[in-house]
């Protein structure tokens, strides 16, 4: 989600609730404990220099249950950090803590920001050797031929 969609989603909203993708609700006395922009410079597997930039929300919550941002505070926190930090229309990402902080991508369920867990994955497939999916076939569609034999295909 870019931050103007973010933005937008809070301007209309009475009260604002982050949600995991498992069900479980961020308590709404969280408090955004830092913006930051990101900028991450790396070369791939495959030898590829990469940039990223990404803005990150940094979403904590203590003991002070009567906290609760209302949305133009949140509004006021970000237009804050696009000043000071040069924020341009960026995607959007939450850091959280559970076990460990966690980064996640964020949508919008009409009620709730959900935050959809990040993965890892090869940006370099084609030239780092990654083997293509295999087709994954039921054995009861497969022929039991005797007469099999490498060079015919069927095995």
């Amino acid at each position: 989600m870019k931050l103007s969609e973010f933005k937008n989603i809070i301007a209309k909203s009475n009260e604002i609730s982050f949600q995991l993708e498992n069900g479980i609700t961020i308590p709404q006395h969280f408090h955004i404990t830092e913006i930051a922009l990101n900028e991450k410079k790396f070369i791939d597997c495959g030898g590829v220099v990469r940039n990223e930039k990404i803005i990150s929300l940094q979403l904590w919550h203590a003991n002070d249950f009567d906290h609760k941002l209302n949305p133009n505070t949140v509004l006021d926190i970000i237009d804050k950090a696009e000043k000071t930090l040069k924020i341009d229309n960026l995607d959007v990402e939450i850091e959280y803590q559970e076990s460990t902080i966690g980064k996640y991508n964020v949508r919008f369920n009409g009620f709730s920001f959900i935050l959809e867990a990040k993965t890892t994955a090869c940006l370099a497939e084609d030239s780092c050797g990654i083997p293509a999916e295999k087709l994954k076939v039921p054995l009861s569609n497969l022929q039991n031929n005797s007469s099999c034999s490498p060079e015919s295909g069927c095995c």
